[in-house]
């Protein structure tokens, strides 16, 4: 953003690079991150992994418990090893250089809307990584 920042939480399907959940918040507050999950969750159904870094957000009581509750498998990345995590963070990186610094939001709603549209076409473009497919096109072919 133009001034301060706000917290994106993204859940990518690995396996189409499809985005079934995000949200956008101006904390780092566990709940944030729960309620992109939970929601996801509800919309397409439980992974059976799920894997994030080490932020507090993801390792806090609440997050791991409902996981559990959902037998869900957590994985975590290991300090220093954002290979792990290379689908999100692939995504980010496009995120960024796409949309984000060439279009400074001056406020949330903005760059939540900003996101919104954003990821519409990221959703309808060929992908290298998965043969030249649509995201939205490989997900719904599995789903």
């Amino acid at each position: 953003m133009k001034s301060g920042f706000m917290y994106l939480t993204a859940i990518i399907d690995v396996h189409s690079r499809y985005i079934v959940g995000w949200g956008l918040s101006n904390s780092l507050d566990a709940s944030e991150s729960l309620s992109v999950v939970a929601e996801a969750i509800k919309k397409h159904g439980a992974p059976k992994i799920l894997n994030s870094d080490q932020g507090s957000q993801f390792t806090c009581k609440a997050y791991v418990e409902y996981l559990k509750k959902e037998n869900i498998s957590i994985s975590m990345n290991s300090k220093g090893r954002c290979i792990d995590n290379i689908y999100i963070e692939r995504f980010w990186r496009t995120l960024k250089y796409q949309h984000v610094y060439l279009n400074p939001a001056s406020g949330g709603l903005e760059l939540y809307l900003g996101i919104q549209q954003w990821l519409t076409k990221y959703h309808y473009r060929r992908h290298q990584g998965i043969d030249l497919q649509k995201p939205i096109d490989k997900y719904k072919s599995v789903a």
